[in-house]
C-alpha cells in the first residue's frame, strides 16, 4: 500500500506535491503544483502493478474519447494529460473542491434542500446525456465520483469523476463485475447485458441519498442490496430473472425483514416522480438522460411553485429497516414505496 509519507518521489521533475489526497486500490491522488505554470492540479498515481497499468491504459483510451466534450458545459472532469514515473502512469485532472460525499457529509447526513438538489441532479444528468453522445458506460457512479467544484459558489456545480472502469457501449461484456455495491443496478448484480441505462440506475441512488443524507440501498454484498430492491420495488421482470448469468446465486436464502411507514405527504411529488422512473427495475423502462433533462422537476419555474422543503423535515415516508447490515432510519417522500 502507498504511504502518504513517501508520496513525494512519485512526482517527476515539474509537478512538486503538496498534499495528500485521497487512496485507492489503484493508488494514490495527490495535489501538486505546476511548476512550469504555477497551477495546482490533482494527479492520480498509479501503482506499477500489471494489472493496474492495464487499467490506466484502459482509463486513457476513454479520457481521450472525452476531451471531444468541453468539460465545463458537460460536467466533466478536465484532463490534462498523462506522464511516467518510472513505471507508474500519473493521469494529470483539474483540481476540484470536494466529493459530493463530503459535500452531504458536512450537512451531517441529513440530506439537502430541493433548492439544491434541483441543480445538482440537472447537471449529472448532462453529465450523462453527454457520455452517451460519445457512447461511454461510467459504470461507477456513486457521490464519492462526483466533484463539488466549489462549495463557496452560491450555485453549486458538480462534475463526474473517476473513468477507471468507464467503457463503451459496444464493450460491454454481461457479466462482468462493474460498480459498487450499493449502487449497482439489478442488471449488473444478475449477470444479465446492460448499458448505459445502469449510469441512470446510479444516479437515481444518489439522488435519494442527495435527499436524505444515506444511502437507499445498503448492504454488505449485492445479496443484500438485491433483496432490499425486492421487498421496497417488487419482483424483478422475469426476462431479467431468466436471462441472469448468476440468478441462481440469489435463490434460497433467508430474507431480511424490512419495515415501511407511511407519513403524511410533502409537496415532493415530481421529485418523487422522477426518481421512481430512474429506479424502474426494467431498464428498458428507465427514463433516459435526454427525457431526464426535460422532466418537469427541473423546469425553471418550479421552484417558485413548490416549497424548497429539507427532505428529511416533518412529513414524508419514513423507512425504519430491520435486520440490515447497518442501522438505518430515514425519511422518503410520500408513494414511493
Amino acid at each position: 500500500t502507498l504511504k502518504q509519507t513517501n508520496v513525494q518521489r512519485y512526482s517527476p521533475d515539474h509537478h512538486m506535491v503538496e498534499a495528500f489526497l485521497g487512496e485507492g486500490s489503484f493508488g494514490v491522488v495527490t495535489r501538486c503544483r505546476d511548476t512550469k505554470n504555477n497551477k495546482t492540479v490533482a494527479v492520480k498515481v498509479n501503482k506499477s502493478d500489471p494489472e493496474i497499468l492495464l487499467q490506466a491504459k484502459l482509463e486513457i483510451f476513454i479520457l481521450e474519447q472525452l476531451r471531444r466534450l468541453d468539460p465545463d458545459r458537460c460536467n466533466i472532469v478536465e484532463w490534462n494529460g498523462y506522464f511516467l514515473d518510472g513505471e507508474r502512469i500519473c493521469l494529470n485532472f483539474e483540481l476540484l473542491d470536494q466529493s459530493l460525499s463530503d459535500y452531504i457529509g458536512d450537512r451531517n447526513n441529513r440530506g439537502l434542500p430541493m433548492r439544491e438538489i434541483r441543480p445538482i441532479l440537472n447537471q449529472l444528468a448532462n453529465a450523462l446525456f453527454h457520455l452517451g453522445s460519445v457512447g461511454i458506460v461510467h459504470a461507477d457512479l456513486k457521490p464519492v465520483n462526483i466533484m463539488v467544484v466549489n462549495r463557496s459558489e452560491s450555485q453549486v456545480r458538480v462534475k463526474l469523476i473517476d473513468f477507471g472502469i468507464a467503457c463503451n457501449t459496444s464493450a460491454v461484456i454481461p457479466g462482468d463485475c462493474v460498480g459498487t455495491i450499493g449502487y449497482c443496478a439489478p442488471e449488473i448484480m444478475l449477470g444479465t447485458p446492460y448499458d448505459e441505462a445502469i449510469d441512470m440506475w446510479s444516479l437515481g441512488l444518489v439522488a435519494v441519498e442527495l435527499a436524505t443524507g444515506v444511502p437507499l440501498y445498503p448492504g454488505e454484498d449485492d445479496y443484500d442490496v438485491l433483496k432490499f430492491i425486492i421487498e421496497t420495488q417488487g419482483q424483478l421482470p422475469d426476462h431479467l430473472l431468466e436471462s441472469g448469468l448468476y440468478t441462481d446465486n440469489y435463490r434460497s436464502k433467508e430474507t431480511r425483514s424490512i419495515k415501511l411507514k407511511r407519513g403524511p405527504e410533502n409537496g415532493q411529488t415530481l421529485f418523487v416522480r422522477l426518481i421512481k422512473e430512474m429506479l424502474a427495475l426494467d431498464a428498458n423502462q428507465r427514463i433516459t438522460p435526454s427525457e431526464a433533462l426535460k422532466h418537469p422537476f427541473f423546469n425553471p419555474g418550479l421552484s417558485r411553485r413548490t416549497p424548497c422543503t429539507d427532505m428529511n423535515s416533518t412529513g414524508g415516508e419514513l423507512l425504519v429497516l430491520s435486520q440490515q447490515p447497518s442501522s438505518w432510519k430515514r425519511t422518503f417522500p410520500p408513494k414511493y414505496f
